[in-house]
């Protein structure tokens, strides 16, 4: 099991706000911040961080959404934040029969996702 994860960002102001308003409706906040460094989580506990450094490429981070809608509201925010558009909110039976995604590009070109599995 994962404790937390981070990513290196290469405008850490800018990536800081991205991900402020992208991870809101997920229930994520700003929880910590260090220098140019920031962790984000619920829950008082910061499992996502972000800080100044060289991107090492592209990297997908998926976030667990409670409700199809709040993957919607996610990918609405990330939006209206700056993010590029990597696949609009749907089904991926692909992947799960009950698999709704989202997924955006963060300003690094990071591969970022709310996923929901439950029905409807």
């Amino acid at each position: 099991m994962l404790d937390h994860v981070g990513l290196a960002v290469s405008d850490f102001a800018r990536s800081k706000e991205f991900f402020t308003r992208a991870l809101a409706p997920l229930g994520y906040q700003l929880l910590m911040e260090f220098g140019d460094g920031a962790g984000f989580g619920k829950d008082g506990k910061p499992d996502f961080w972000i800080g100044q450094g060289t991107a090492a490429g592209t990297t997908h981070v998926a976030f667990a959404a409670e409700q199809r809608r709040v993957v919607d509201d996610f990918y609405k925010a990330a939006i209206a934040a700056g993010g590029r558009d990597n696949g609009a909110p749907g089904l991926r039976p692909q992947y799960h029969p009950n698999y709704y995604g989202a997924f955006v590009f963060d300003p690094d070109g990071n591969n970022v996702e709310a996923v929901c599995y439950l029905p409807e």
